[in-house]
């Protein structure tokens, strides 16, 4: 079998972009909810998905942003789109996803924590990650946990993040804290880019075994003195922003492998949720 682990907050954010505006009977803007139930009754009538999970982030901020100051927050988001948050939220319940809001903890953490405790299941093949974001690729084991873009149809297994970004799963929070992450505010270091994050990490994988003279790195990096002198300057920072891209496994994921089973929408909640929302079409494809 194989565990489905969306991330929620990715496919509002998707069907917020990609879905027409509507409103519902009540007024209220709800084109991106009703996005996200047609995407995901599109994924549970595969065949494949037999024990899914769905994460949100509850809230924007979390723990990250008691540890630096410039980490995202919802300042600038939409009214429309954030107020749509508790409406997707339950959107994943009434399709019968078991449902993980975060708090404390981001989405992401809580799709790395499921993935870690769902991997090495008796049964399970494999766990697919729903989401294109690069932090998730860190999760990545093998073919055992993959990452899905269901958008462009693209899975990374471990060689796939090798040739995608040129390190391995365990150097993408090193590599984010070079080259900085803008989707989560961490701004990296300066003047590292994509290259020579790729080829100094392919060596040393962790930051802390970078050397701080540039001529022990052994591979040609460009400006290769500016990039050491910067690290050094900045090398502190340089393991907080790894930090901040660290995702944490420990968030308490209580559900069994059989709790992921997927068994159907809760139907009353459902044809509820649909007429609420003014979702005429939807109760028929599930």
């Amino acid at each position: 079998m194989k565990v489905h682990l969306v991330d929620g907050t990715y496919e509002l954010f998707r069907a917020w972009f990609g879905a027409p505006e509507s409103k519902s009977p009540g007024g209220q803007e709800v084109g991106a909810t009703r996005g996200f139930l047609r995407s995901m009754a599109a994924m549970l009538r595969d065949a494949e998905v037999t024990h899914v999970g769905c994460a949100f982030d509850h809230t924007v901020e979390s723990f990250r942003n008691d540890l630096f100051d410039g980490y995202k927050t919802g300042e600038g988001l939409e009214p429309k789109l954030f107020d749509q948050f508790p409406l997707v939220e339950r959107a994943s319940r009434a399709l019968g996803m078991v449902t993980w809001p975060m708090i404390e903890f981001e989405a992401d953490d809580a799709l790395a924590a499921a993935a870690a405790k769902f991997a090495d299941e008796p049964g399970v093949e494999q766990v697919v990650i729903c989401s294109p974001d690069k932090d998730l690729c860190q999760c990545v084991r093998s073919n055992d946990v993959v990452t899905l873009d269901r958008r462009r149809e693209i899975i990374l297994d471990e060689d796939g993040v090798r040739e995608k970004f040129g390190v391995s799963p365990t150097s993408i929070p090193d590599y984010l804290a070079l080259v900085g992450d803008a989707a989560d505010g961490i701004p990296g270091i300066a003047r590292w880019g994509a290259k020579s994050a790729s080829a100094v990490l392919a060596k040393f994988v962790q930051l802390e075994d970078i050397p701080g003279a540039h001529e022990q790195w052994g591979v040609k990096v460009r400006g290769g003195a500016t990039l050491a002198h910067n690290l050094a300057e900045q090398r502190n920072d340089a393991m907080l922003y790894r930090t901040l891209a660290t995702l944490r496994t420990d968030v308490p994921i209580d559900e069994s492998l059989e709790d992921l089973r997927w068994t159907g929408p809760d139907r009353p909640v459902l044809e509820a949720l649909c007429a609420e929302l003014g979702e005429r079409t939807l109760l028929e494809r599930i």
